[in-house]
């Protein structure tokens, strides 16, 4: 049996919108990119996009940053992280998150998934018990929500001082609940490859006012706090302004500018998104031998990527099947590789981090792949790559 190669590129986006453009000419036109450069009682491009996006999110407070790493380090430096402390995290994750918490100051501390590349509730209370860790920085992993009801349940019974990674969630909900809504702090990211696109950048989302004050100051606001869109009152800042240094992690009105069109369009990309990912996520699950991850009915999520499971497989096999994938044009990253491979890298790779025993993990993810499903892919295109990555299997699934 013969099957045509597919030939569409994994990371090319959609153009960005002539709305965008236009609103990036005019902050060119006008020279003024820096988020405080102002005339009067304007709002700058970037407090235009923390009062939206605040709005869309539905929570009190918003930060514009440089990054949803910065996001993240920042919103653990805020919550009072010390030097050496322990932050309980995902072991399925990618490498700014480990990144972000030693950048913080702190220690991580992973925690056990299970097949559906969730947290192991069961670990994490385990963990979070011995090791007396006060902070819990939850990575919604590829946009895979685990039972928000439980999860609360244990920071609740641990005092946790949660704070959620959603830059794989940015518009997933729990029930009615927004993600990044269930902590102290949301912290989402508009890299090239997520759900909005500025190249880099990110957002920090709060209702704590104290929280998002020092946030704020954290991100070099220069003592111009009173020109963000979605701030705190002023008087909320009066000691909290002298007593936190300047980290210099702001994002600029050209990034801005070109996300505020985008955001508009947020809800009509999640259709899209999702209706790729169950068009693939269909044709997989009539594979005997190749696992999707369930979904709980009670979330809502947004399925720009999508992971598969071959539990059998062996290393060496694993690196056939993506070569036999490229070959026919599919992109696949292989988390079992501990070997970091462009975005993809697993713990056992993070030198930095004092190497700890995760068996369950690495059981999982030795058979783990993922794949992009950019919006720039037609579902018939999708229906094409389906039929070459179940062709590609064949031979390493068990009968």
């Amino acid at each position: 049996m013969t099957i045509k190669a597919f030939t569409r590129p994994f990371t090319q986006q959609e153009p960005i919108n002539q709305e965008a453009i236009d609103a990036a000419t005019e902050v060119l036109k006008s020279g003024r990119l820096h988020r405080y450069n102002t005339v009067e009682n304007e709002l700058s491009e970037v407090s235009l996009l923390e009062e939206e996006y605040a709005t869309y999110q539905g929570i009190k407070y918003c930060l514009a940053c440089a990054s949803g790493g910065y996001a993240m380090s920042v919103a653990l430096k805020a919550a009072g992280l010390k030097l050496g402390e322990s932050v309980l995290t995902n072991s399925y994750t990618l490498a700014p998150v480990p990144g972000s918490i030693l950048n913080a100051g702190g220690v991580p501390i992973f925690v056990e998934i299970t097949k559906d590349l969730v947290l192991d509730l069961e670990d994490l209370s385990k963990k979070a018990s011995e090791s007396g860790a006060r902070f819990l920085l939850i990575s919604h992993m590829r946009g895979h929500l685990v039972d928000m009801d439980k999860l609360m349940q244990i920071v609740d019974e641990n005092e946790l001082i949660l704070i959620e990674d959603c830059a794989h969630t940015m518009g997933a909900k729990w029930k009615d609940q927004r993600s990044g809504n269930f902590g102290l702090a949301g912290c989402f990211s508009t890299q090239t490859y997520k759900h909005l696109n500025s190249g880099e950048g990110g957002l920090l989302t709060s209702n704590d006012e104290e929280f998002m004050a020092r946030a704020i100051i954290y991100s070099g606001s220069y003592m111009l706090y009173e020109r963000h869109g979605a701030a705190p009152s002023s008087e909320v800042f009066s000691n909290i302004r002298l007593e936190t240094p300047n980290y210099s992690g702001r994002m600029d009105n050209l990034r801005a500018s070109i996300l505020r069109p985008q955001l508009k369009n947020l809800e009509n990309n999640i259709a899209r998104w999702n209706e790729r990912y169950q068009l693939v996520e269909t044709e997989l699950n009539e594979v005997i031998g190749i696992e999707v991850p369930v979904r709980f009915k009670e979330e809502r999520y947004v399925g720009s990527s999508i992971q598969f499971r071959i539990p059998v497989i062996t290393d060496s096999e694993a690196k056939s099947f993506i070569k036999k994938n490229k070959e026919l044009g599919v992109e696949l990253k292989w988390f079992g590789n501990d070997d970091p491979n462009g975005f993809t890298s697993n713990h056992k790779s993070w030198k930095y981090v004092s190497q700890q025993q995760l068996n369950i993990s690495d059981d999982i993810l030795s058979g783990l792949f993922d794949l992009r499903l950019p919006l720039t892919f037609s579902l018939e295109d999708c229906a094409h790559l389906s039929k070459i990555i179940i062709w590609c299997s064949d031979e390493f699934i068990r009968k």
